[in-house]
Parts: structure tokens; sequence; C-alpha cells
């Protein structure tokens, strides 16, 4: 038994690990997609404690004789569905939903912003609550530097449970976790496993393993409290097990939560923590060390807000009554929160894969059609130039559209993309980003070529159809071709490859979606309300990096998004740096870095006089950065030269055509080969 408890322990630390860090909706970063719990500053956060040890001697032994068969990050979620399956006595017989196709990090994520504090569990990231809410920062989910989630003590170590019911909502919306999930992995989690609280931290526990010594190989947290292990074992310096039966999946959590009154008492290390008020002998959970030995068990702040807080109540009173719900909800829970940085499931690998479409996952329907041939392709552009020549559409809209719909794509998490076509659908549709009247007239005319065109081949008798999502891109495409050729550059060719499907609105979850609204947008010079602390630079350079464009790429598809007049408000003329708009030429390089205009601020953009005359030219940050930033004038000046023009309009369209496929898991790009070979189940 001593033996089983201490290996279903490690397990739940396992467990635990599986969702560290943190997942954010807002940007898709965190979760467990590279493994990066094995580099700081992961490893050495205060909430990830010890779980350095259960990847060292339990999952090390099984990595090493693996090796490149399994990825890390792999190992370590297959592990907690293990874990789970062995508590819940169904392994291995009925597993768990399990994608595998992860791709371990050998570096810390730099690009992530944690908080500003530099001291591990402070807190400045508060600001005054606003609508009941917690006041917490944007973008972060963690309340504290250091937490995964909340503190389990209560807001700051207060015992508030109400206002720790709002930490935790606050926490868990920002992973895209709806109030059911959240009670469900809370409940879910503290059915298994102890906390571990033998003595004060503070004087006992050492650094964690970024500063621990060299000696240490890379552990930390030593500890030296008697034997420093088992029953003297400190981590979060919470002590005791939720349920009497902390090893097995039952309705034990919400049976004693809602079974007793609850006092407020103290950890052997002086964290706050709740008993049952006049327990019953048959509610005492067994020593996970010493045979014989009992305790009461024990609940949080935060386990407490589950009961009493209204919403969360309800739900946990359901749950109680009915424990296949909670058995269901659960397991779907985890699945989510395990796997939504994982991308569609199309990204997934294995056999142990969903039967069921999930709406978090983006799903869009196979295509039950033939695609488009080559002479089709170049039918559908000259349908698509004759609307520009009717004046239906212009240039600017067709590339807005297809950017629109495309640059959406988030390297962290795979979502967005022009796949699936959702630019037609809200809510992006209406996305103040997205132009709403530009885009409407190119979904309109669009739509109405879409339906022509598989009319007309159905009643030919071919199977072949053209989706929405291929034609936004496919008239992006033609509007560049064009606005080349009327630079002088007849011979341009936009690669194009068809294949991407429609997406219902019915499987589009909006509010998830909404998320993916950028509040700026310094490739269109766009800049919305935001409350995130970030100028429009930083933020050009974070949406590059969720592109995975490199620095040259983010160059040219800026100038050239200009010359095409592509901003969401075109007729502001931000950055517009030419005097021929919709024409595909180097103009706002050469224009930018000519010495003769001078750039003075106007309000929240800048004005540049001309001394050849002619209306001055108005530019926003990121117009500018590019000439005054060292790495990107070196950049823009390549592309400023006479010579440049071809070299300008290639690389422009070869940036482009990335972006417009970034989504194209179907095309075998270089690192979806590489995740294949490293995620072999």
């Amino acid at each position: 038994m001593y033996l089983l408890l201490c290996l279903c322990y490690a397990y739940h630390n396992i467990l635990i690990c599986n969702i560290d860090h943190i997942y954010f909706r807002f940007d898709g970063r965190g979760g467990g997609n590279s493994g990066n719990i094995r580099l700081p500053p992961l490893n050495s956060w205060p909430d990830n404690g010890n779980l350095d040890k259960a990847m060292r001697f339990i999952l090390w032994p099984l990595k090493r004789k693996y090796g490149q068969s399994i990825s890390w990050a792999d190992l370590i979620i297959l592990s907690g569905n293990v874990a789970i399956e062995s508590m819940m006595g169904i392994f291995p017989n009925e597993p768990l939903w399990y994608g595998g196709g992860r791709i371990d990090a050998f570096q810390p994520e730099e690009d992530v912003y944690w908080g500003h504090e530099h001291e591990w569990l402070k807190d400045d990231r508060h600001k005054s609550p606003v609508d009941g809410g917690t006041g917490l920062d944007k973008p972060l989910g963690a309340v504290q530097m250091g937490l995964i989630y909340v503190n389990p003590e209560g807001p700051g170590g207060n015992p508030d449970v109400i206002q720790s019911a709002k930490d935790i909502r606050t926490t868990f919306s920002r992973m895209g976790v709806t109030d059911d999930e959240t009670v469900a992995l809370i409940a879910g989690g503290h059915t298994f496993g102890k906390a571990h609280g033998a003595a004060d931290p503070s004087k006992y526990v050492g650094k964690e393993p970024e500063g621990a010594s060299i000696e240490q190989m890379g552990l930390g947290w030593k500890n030296s409290f008697n034997t420093g292990n088992g029953k003297d074992t400190i981590t979060s310096g919470l002590e005791g097990a939720w349920t009497k039966h902390p090893t097995r999946w039952d309705n034990g959590y919400f049976e004693l939560l809602f079974k007793y009154e609850w006092k407020k008492t103290t950890s052997p290390a002086g964290a706050i923590q709740w008993i049952p008020v006049d327990m019953d002998e048959e509610d005492v959970v067994p020593d996970a060390h010493e045979k014989g030995t009992t305790h009461q068990p024990i609940m949080f702040t935060t386990d407490l807000a589950l009961r009493y807080d209204p919403v969360y109540g309800a739900i946990s009173k359901q749950f109680h009554q009915n424990f296949d719900l909670f058995t269901d909800a659960f397991k779907r829970a985890w699945y989510k929160l395990c796997h939504r940085d994982l991308g569609p499931v199309s990204r997934h690998l294995g056999s142990y894969l969903p039967n069921e479409s999930l709406i978090w996952q983006d799903p869009i329907p196979n295509a039950e059609y033939d695609l488009i041939s080559g002479d089709d392709i170049q039918y559908l552009k000259r349908q698509i130039l004759d609307a520009v020549n009717q004046s239906k559409v212009s240039i600017s809209d067709l590339v807005k559209a297809a950017w629109g719909s495309a640059s959406t794509y988030r390297s962290t998490d795979h979502r967005g993309g022009a796949n699936g076509g959702r630019i037609r659908l809200e809510p992006q549709r209406s996305w103040a980003v997205n132009d709403p009247n530009s885009v409407e007239n190119v979904i309109s005319m669009m739509e109405e070529l879409q339906s022509s065109f598989n009319q007309t081949q159905q009643q030919k008798g071919n199977t072949r159809q053209v989706s929405f999502a291929d034609l936004i891109v496919l008239g992006g495409n033609t509007a560049i071709e064009e606005a080349a050729r009327r630079a002088g550059h007849s011979d341009v060719n936009v690669p194009f490859v068809p294949g991407r499907g429609d997406a219902l609105q019915s499987d589009t979850d909006v509010t998830s979606f909404n998320a993916l609204q950028p509040t700026y947008d310094g490739f269109r010079n766009f800049e919305g309300e935001s409350d995130m602390r970030a100028t429009p630079e930083e933020s050009l350079i974070d949406r590059s990096h969720l592109l995975t464009l490199t620095v040259p790429e983010m160059v040219v598809l800026v100038g050239g998004l200009r010359v095409l007049n592509a901003n969401t408000n075109s007729s502001l003329g931000e950055g517009i740096l030419t005097d021929r708009p919709g024409v595909l030429t180097n103009d706002f390089f050469t224009n930018l870095l000519d010495e003769n205009t001078v750039w003075s601020p106007a309000g929240n953009l800048f004005q540049g006089t001309r001394s050849a005359g002619g209306q001055p030219w108005k530019a926003s940050r990121v117009d500018l950065i590019m000439a005054s930033n060292a790495q990107l004038r070196a950049v823009s000046e390549s592309y400023a030269s006479a010579d440049s023009s071809p070299y300008f309009i290639n690389d422009f369209i070869n940036a482009w055509t990335k972006v417009m496929c970034l989504d194209r898991f179907d095309l075998l790009r270089p690192d979806s080969s590489k995740r294949r070979e490293s995620s072999k189940l």
C-alpha cells in the first residue's frame, strides 16, 4: 500500500505538471505543447515545486529508453493520462483521449510576458476591480508571480472564499475554460493525491532548480527537514488530502465538501487551510506513509469557493448528484486542458483520438468533392479580375480580406488561419480590424462566384467544387499579381494550392474566436482600444512571432501591404508612402528612407514634409520604426535601392504565400515533417 500510494502521489505530481505553464486564450501561449516545464522559468516556479524529481526519477528513465520515439512533451501528457486511468481503474482497457505530435523546446521562450514582478510570489498585477472582477492585468492568468493559477489560501493569502471564486473565474476564463470545466478540473484534480506541507518551507527548503548549487545537477528545492521525503515532504506548505481514498476515482470530494461545515486552521507549515467541523470517524484519511495513522480531510479556500460561489455551487451540486456526469465532464475538460495548444485534431497523432467533433478544436468539415483544377484556377482568376475591373471590389479589398483571413493564425496553439473561411462568419466578419465595409464587399462577391461556379460544375456533371476559403486566398493572390503587372512585372505568379474547407457558424465558438482579434495590427496600421501593456511596434513583433515570420519577412510584408493600400482604414493614408496605391512597388521603402523628407510628431501620428512638394506623408510608429531601428533599417535599405524592385516583389510573394499556408497542415512543411518524426507513438 505504501509503494502504491507513493507511486500515485508521484503520478499526481506529473498530472499537475501536464498543465504547466498556464495556457492563455489571448495569445495561445502556454500549455504542454513544447515540454518547456523542463526549462526556466517554469522549472523553477514555486507552484511547480518538486516536479523536477518526478521528471528526473520517473520519466527520465522512460525517455532515456525510448529516446526520439516520443518527445518529452508527449511523454508528460501521456503519463498524466496513465495516472488518471490507473486511479480510475480503467487502465489499459478504456484509455482517455490522447493525441501526440508535440515538439520539444530546448531553450526558454523569450517572448512571454510573465508579469513585471521580479520576485517569486509578488503581486503587482492587479488594478482596481472592475465590474466585480479582480482587476488582473491582461493577458496574465496567474494571480501572483510563480503561481500556475490562483493562491489556494485565498487572494494574497486572505481566506476570502467569494473573492477566491472571482480569482478562479478570471484565471480559468483566460484559459478558455468554462465554469463547468473549471469545477470538473479542480474537483477532479483534488479527488487524487495530497498536498505536502510538513514544515515551514522558508526554514527547510533550498533554492529552486535554477538557483541551486551546481553539484545538485539541476535538481532544486532540497529539503533538510528530517528525512526530507515521505511524511517530511514540503512543497506548497499546505498539508493533507481531500478525500479518504486519495488514489481512487470516486465522488468523495463532493461528498465531503457538502457534508460538513469547514473551519479555518493552519498546516504544520503555517498555511491557511480548512478542516471539517464534527467529523465522523468514517471519513478519516489514511496516512500516505505510516500504516494505522489517519488524518482529517482538508480543503483549500479555493475548494470552498466551489461550494459557496452561486454559479460554482450549483455546478458542484449537479456533479455531486450525478457521478457519471462528473466523470464525463472531467475526462472532457482534462483532454481539452492538455490538448488545446496542440491545435486542430488533424495535427494530433495516434489511435486514441476523439470520435466526435469538439467545437474548441475549430472543426472544418471534410470536403465531399474533388478539388479545382489548374484550368479552374485560371478561370476563377479571370472572374475575380472582371469584378475588379467592374469596380465591384478593389485590389485593396481583396488583399485586405485575404490577409484578414490568414493572419489570424497563431503558431502558439495553431488556431486561426485562412482554412475554414471563417472571415465570412461571426465574429471575424464584424471585427473592426477587418474593415467590415470592405470585407462585406469581398464576401458578397466571392459567395456569388462560388455559387455560380459550383452550380455550373454540377450541371456539367463534374464533381469539382471550390470552397469559399480557397476563393478568399485566390482573390488576394490575383490582386497581388495584378498589382505587380501594374508595376511593370507581367510574369508574376503567386503560388496557390487548393484544399481549404469551409467551416460552419455552428462549429465556431464566437467567444473563443474573439480572443484572436488583434488589438494592434502593425501590418494594417490598426490600433484599437487595449488595456495591455504594449506599444504598436512591440505588438507588431509579437504578431510576427505568432506568424513565424523572420525579420526580413516582416519588413517586406509591411512595405508591400502599405503600397497595396491594405490598411484597415485605407482612407486615412497612414504609411501609404506612394503616389500609386494599389501598385506593387518598393515606394514605401524609397520614400521612407528619403533623406529630404523631414518627419515630425502630429498627434498620435507623424507627418513627413517632402522637399519635392506634394501632400505631406502620414505615418505611424510602426512605419517609422522600419527606418529608425538599426536592424529593421538594414532590411529596409535592401529594398529601397534602385535595382531592388524584382527582389522586393519576389520576397513579398514568398512571405505572403507563407502566411496564406500556415494552417495548411495537409501540406508537408519541414516543421510538420520534423514533428511527425519526433512524435511516433
